[in-house]
């Protein structure tokens, strides 16, 4: 059986040995450069900062050095025997035959995996096996989605080895087709990526020290058995968000202050009632509060929740909401996404003033609920609603998470990845997310 992207043989030459070695060179300029920089750097041990700059520095130690590992496998081909614990020994391949039940995979899979290259290779129903309980759900639906619906493959799940270890392994693949077009195979690249998310895991973890405020004498102890929040928005002492969730919903939000007007904040997020146990879910930002940075989207929130709770649909909202504001001396909405989920039937119905659009987590894979004004949700999806000071750039930020977004447990999870993303935005009006995780 001929395997796609075996790591055991080439299925061509190797790229021109010149070219590769001048990136092999610089590859590993950079890294002594980065690697300098990071032992002359005289931070405090005991400084926040510090900490989280030390951590940025053997994260990107880490992928330098796997990027100097892959460029060297590219020069010299596949290696039969790579040595324990190098880069090499964390990239393996596979191929399931459907046709002959047969499976091949590539010693490098055996050692991620932890199984003896002499034992026979897993077939596709006795890989589960190997998967953490939790992480056998979104493994079936990848399988499913690329043998019946063709779709490639493209999530992380973890694996317990023979030794009770647990490995968090990439994966990426797809459908092989015969000559009728049906699904003969399918091949797949698998990566173990678990030092890359520990390095990631220290980052934000540094990082969420940073971005932490001084607590008050009296909150002191309500914070010690409480996640602690990022910087909420200065309107949010007169309107609360209902973080305990909403029927059907795990729901958390975030505020990230603008980067060039540090009194500014046109930007809201909310959730409350509509009929039943239906939620209204917005997001939106305003024309330049001004002064009034702090009162108008307060404001704004009221009106939203009086107009919901009298009745009034997602999808007239933003009408009767510009009918209103022309009898106050509030500031019309820029753009702005409302939301109505029913939780008994998953159902989200949506509008929107302006470009943002809802995004939809599922699988492993995420998108624009673009030309949509209804969806279905199931269990374990994603919604993530932003406002519109975040462009197509920032939108394409946050549909790269999407397999860190498959794994988060709470939608709090969720915004903490979102934020930590954004945050890196150098030029930025302030804006708010939304996150609603879908309840089992």
């Amino acid at each position: 059986m001929s395997s796609h992207l075996s790591a055991d043989r080439p299925a061509a030459q190797p790229p021109g040995h010149g070219s590769v070695e001048a990136l092999i060179s610089q590859a590993r300029r950079l890294r002594g450069d980065v690697d300098a920089i990071r032992r002359d750097s005289q931070d405090d041990a005991t400084d926040p900062r510090g900490r989280w700059q030390r951590a940025l520095y053997d994260l990107a130690l880490h992928q330098l050095s796997d990027l100097d590992t892959h460029l060297a496998q590219l020069r010299d081909g596949p290696t039969p025997a790579p040595r324990p614990g190098s880069l090499l020994s964390r990239v393996g391949s596979a191929e399931w035959n459907l046709l002959t039940d047969e499976a091949e995979w590539s010693g490098e899979l055996f050692q991620i995996l932890g199984r003896d290259p002499a034992t026979a290779p897993l077939s596709l129903d006795e890989l589960p096996s190997l998967v953490l309980a939790e992480d056998r759900p979104k493994l079936t639906a990848m399988v499913t989605d690329c043998l019946v619906d063709a779709r490639p493959i493209d999530g992380e799940f973890r694996v317990v080895r023979p030794d009770d270890t647990v490995r968090t392994v990439h994966m990426m693949g797809e459908p092989v087709l015969d000559a009728d077009g049906s699904t003969a195979s399918m091949w797949a690249v698998l990566r173990d990526v678990s030092e890359l998310r520990r390095s990631q895991r220290a980052v934000s973890e540094t990082r969420d020290s940073l971005r932490r405020r001084p607590l008050s004498a009296d909150t002191e102890q309500r914070a010690a058995v409480e996640p602690r929040e990022a910087v909420p928005p200065p309107w949010h002492g007169l309107l609360r968000f209902p973080h305990e969730g909403r029927p059907g919903l795990d729901l958390a939000a975030g505020y990230l202050p603008s980067t060039t007007d540090p009194a500014g904040c046109g930007a809201w997020y909310d959730a409350c009632p509509l009929a039943g146990d239906e939620t209204l879910l917005s997001v939106g930002d305003l024309v330049g509060p001004g002064a009034d940075a702090a009162q108008a989207p307060a404001a704004l929130i009221g009106a939203l929740r009086g107009l919901a709770m009298a009745g009034v649909r997602p999808a007239h909202l933003q009408d009767r909401l510009d009918r209103l504001l022309e009898t106050t001396a509030l500031p019309p909405v820029r753009s702005a996404l409302y939301c109505g989920f029913r939780p008994h039937a998953r159902a989200l119905a949506w509008a929107h003033a302006g470009h943002p659009v809802p995004l939809l987590f599922r699988d492993g894979t995420g998108r624009g609920l673009a030309g949509q004004a209804e969806a279905t949700l199931e269990a374990g999806d994603l919604l993530l609603l932003h406002t519109g000071e975040l462009g197509p750039a920032d939108v394409r930020r946050l549909l790269s998470l999407s397999s860190r977004l498959a794994e988060v447990r709470s939608a709090q999870d969720g915004v903490r990845i979102v934020t930590e993303e954004l945050d890196e935005s150098l030029s930025r009006a302030d804006a708010c997310v939304l996150v609603a995780r879908v309840s089992p």
